[in-house]
């Protein structure tokens, strides 16, 4: 599968697509809505940022607990479910009155049940797609995320100049109403991928049998380390640009959308090996900048040339499904999503809190530092190419929880 148009004409493609879209943009605007409500009522660039990703704190308990539901339920029901649930949080904290620490509580609990949507989504996404599809699928998905934060972004900023924070986040309710219908009526009613019963026990012993292969691991790490770090440079946005955060999200969205189109559909597969380090730097490069005062629009350029740099994560997920079983790769999809999310949330309260006694210019640079340390720390681990896979043997769940 090499082109767009074999892409979309696998039937169900076309409603899981069109429900990750409405979820992203609705994840957007609101994000956008609850990082301005934040900094408006505490001027924190800490509490700013966690706004934004500290819902992602609740992925390490989701990962820990509940990722074998990923293989282990039917896909639709609990994607249906999950964006419902997205959809009740974001009515919630749109309540008039509801403290600053009601809505990080809402917050986490809506991270800890997404925290099993990322295994359930691209492990279905797996299905659906024929052999040797899930790197163009997964790329115009991401490039979809771009696009959807492009939107979501410049809806969100049009919105907060005319209404308060709280009635925008009536618009991401209706988004994700939106992406619980098209996921009911799209898409198809499948089995579970894995026959045995979810349970706490069995999360760990696959995560357990994910981590042990030292592929897989060094994998893991490069998913989530160099991406999540300057993923802390973005939440200082807000803090950085007061009044205009929205340019430079935009600017990511759009560099992160150039970035997975040209990885996805016209990188050759000779070549994608060796474009993910010089990718995985190009994140971190252009935040240097920003240890000096530059103009708003250099700004949005380096933060558009770092985005493009996401693009590696499209190759790296497709190395990780050739390094992993199918009766697996739901969970192993989860745990690469919670992993990511997870440590976004870090970097972000890592970022947050050096922009308490730096300013935020510089406290994004720190972090680009961070992140080019670790990708030339990574590299020499995804050298090793991938070697034609042997059936793991998954371990039989005792039924104990």
């Amino acid at each position: 599968m090499r082109t767009y148009r074999e892409l979309f004409r696998v039937t169900e493609f076309r409603p899981l697509f069109l429900a990750t879209t409405a979820q992203v943009a609705a994840s957007t605007v609101n994000g956008l809505a609850l990082g301005t409500l934040v900094y408006s009522a505490t001027r924190s660039p800490l509490l700013a940022a966690l706004s934004l990703f500290g819902h992602s704190f609740a992925q390490v308990i989701g990962a820990a607990t509940l990722l074998s539901v990923a293989d282990r339920v039917p896909p639709r029901a609990a994607l249906v479910s999950l964006k419902l649930l997205l959809c009740a949080g974001s009515l919630v904290m749109a309540l008039p009155g509801l403290p600053i620490w009601g809505i990080f509580v809402v917050i986490g609990v809506m991270g800890l049940a997404g925290s099993m949507g990322g295994g359930v989504r691209w492990g279905l996404l797996g299905e659906i797609l024929p052999d040797g599809g899930y790197l163009l699928g997964r790329s115009v998905m991401n490039m979809s995320v771009g696009a959807m934060q492009i939107t979501g972004f410049a809806l969100g900023g049009l919105l907060l100049t005319f209404v308060a924070p709280r009635q925008v986040l009536l618009v991401g309710a209706g988004l994700h109403l939106g992406a619980a219908l098209v996921a009911r009526f799209g898409l198809s009613r499948r089995p579970p991928r894995a026959v045995d019963r979810a349970s706490v026990r069995r999360t760990w012993q696959v995560n357990a049998q994910l981590w042990a292969a030292t592929p897989r691991r060094y994998v893991y790490l490069a998913l989530w380390l160099p991406n999540g770090l300057v993923v802390g440079c973005e939440a200082l946005f807000i803090p950085y640009a007061p009044e205009a955060a929205g340019v430079l999200f935009v600017a990511g969205a759009l560099g992160m959308l150039t970035g997975d189109t040209v990885v996805g559909r016209f990188v050759p597969a000779r070549w994608r090996q060796r474009l993910v380090t010089p990718l995985q730097l190009s994140l971190g490069l252009p935040y240097l900048l920003f240890a000096l005062p530059v103009p708003l629009p250099l700004a949005a350029i380096a933060v558009a040339v770092a985005s493009a740099g996401f693009g590696a994560g499209v190759l790296l997920q497709q190395r990780l499904v050739d390094l992993t079983p199918p009766q697996m790769r739901g969970q192993a999809l989860g745990l690469h999503s919670s992993g990511m999310l997870t440590m976004q949330a870090v970097a972000a309260t890592l970022a947050g809190t050096i922009a308490q006694y730096l300013p935020a210019g510089a406290a994004m640079a720190v972090m680009a530092v961070l992140s080019l340390l670790v990708t030339l720390l990574l590299r020499p681990g995804l050298r090793t190419p991938v070697a034609a896979r042997t059936p793991e043997p998954v371990a039989a769940d005792s039924g104990h929880r």
